[in-house]
């Protein structure tokens, strides 16, 4: 990118390099009658004049090239910048969210009368060594005859990272009598966490503006619209045309970055653009959550012969850690594998070299599976196992 910015300005019959500039100065020295005489380079007098001219147009020069031209345009724009220039186009960026949900807690027999305290922390399973939180955002009584109920939390702090998939929040750090398991089950999400708008992701949706501004619904305007929403990234929604329901109708599909939320978000998406009336005339476009269909993965790590036996543990536990999230069972700083989309083909060879380089302590891994290849569905975990050889 500096190159082209850098030719660009050298197009323009600017001087980019320092030489060069001192070689300008001198001819435009001579232009102008200076009788200058000691001019040699060894000439204390005249290397102090020449860095004093040069040495501060350079620094504007390399200002020009390397901030002012770059954050002009929307392809590279960023930070402030990109803020600055999405707004032209009645854009902001949306700011990060707190994961909300519930919790599902059950108890050893429906005769102990048990309360959930409000702010009780529940923890998730660790994930490269990071530990998630959610509070209970209110106290819940069990009912007569109940095993279990469910109680409304919200994660620690703000960020995608939180919406895990069912099954990873089973920890109460302060035990409560009578209540045998806690978790998140299916569907428990209410609204996603999401960090804030990345600069690649506010890009993507300022980009697609330009198709949205038109006196129809298109899929850019559908996008725009469906986009807002917390937790939705614009490259992430998928169209279903050819009228699944009859003439005039279209489905759109996203995808989550992890676990997808409760059907009472998606009926806010839905509200907003049947009800509220942003939809073109005529058009019935609804709103779901991307199908998914699940596998058994099967795969065997062969680790180095050094490793202690809890060391052998802590790997086959990394391992799939790393698997769940290149499915998207969680979303993790820490390990970044190439994840599973829709119409795309999952490749079991680029996961293995991407094991291969997170954890040098495996010697050999071999995948029971062959690629995946989805249509309008996202490949999810039906089953994993993960064996650690001797």
């Amino acid at each position: 990118m500096r190159s082209l910015f850098k030719s660009l300005v050298a197009q323009a019959d600017i001087p980019t390099e320092e030489a060069q500039l001192k070689s300008r100065f001198k001819q435009l020295a001579i232009e102008h009658g200076s009788q200058l005489s000691n001019d040699s380079r060894y000439s204390p007098f005249w290397r102090i004049i020449t860095a004093l001219v040069t040495r501060p147009v350079l620094w504007l020069i390399e200002l020009l090239i390397d901030q002012v031209l770059p954050n002009a345009f929307l392809k590279y724009a960023k930070g402030r910048y990109l803020d600055i220039l999405v707004w032209a186009v009645h854009l902001e960026r949306k700011p990060a969210t707190t994961a909300e949900g519930v919790m599902t807690f059950q108890r050893a027999a429906t005769e102990l009368a048990i309360t959930i305290p409000e702010h009780t922390t529940i923890q998730s399973v660790a994930i490269n060594g990071q530990v998630y939180e959610v509070r209970t955002t209110a106290e819940a009584v069990f009912k007569a005859g109940e095993l279990t109920t469910t109680v409304p939390v919200k994660a620690t702090h703000p960020g995608k990272a939180y919406n895990l998939a069912p099954g990873y929040y089973a920890i109460l750090p302060e035990p409560i009598n009578g209540i045998t398991q806690v978790s998140n089950a299916d569907d428990w999400l209410t609204l996603p966490g999401a960090d804030e708008e990345s600069d690649e992701e506010l890009r993507w949706r300022a980009r697609n503006q330009f198709g949205a501004v038109n006196q129809w619904h298109t899929d850019s305007v559908y996008r725009s619209l469906i986009a807002q929403f917390a937790g939705i990234d614009s490259r992430h929604i998928y169209f279903e045309h050819h009228a699944p329901r009859g003439p005039g109708t279209a489905n759109a599909y996203i995808l989550f970055a992890a676990d997808a939320p409760a059907t009472e978000y998606l009926e806010k998406i839905n509200h907003f653009i049947q009800a509220e009336g942003n939809h073109g005339h005529g058009d019935d476009l609804q709103v779901f959550a991307l199908p998914e269909k699940a596998f058994d993965i099967e795969v065997g790590v062969w680790p180095n012969a050094f490793l202690s036996a809890d060391q052998k543990q802590q790997l086959a536990q990394n391992v799939s850690h790393f698997i769940r999230t290149a499915f998207r069972e969680n979303s993790t700083d820490n390990y970044q594998p190439t994840q599973v989309n829709p119409r795309s083909r999952f490749s079991f060879s680029k996961l293995t070299e991407e094991l291969h380089r997170q954890f040098p302590d495996i010697d050999s891994l071999q995948f029971n599976n062959t690629d995946i290849v989805s249509e309008l569905w996202l490949p999810m975990i039906k089953s994993l196992s993960v064996v650690c050889h001797d």
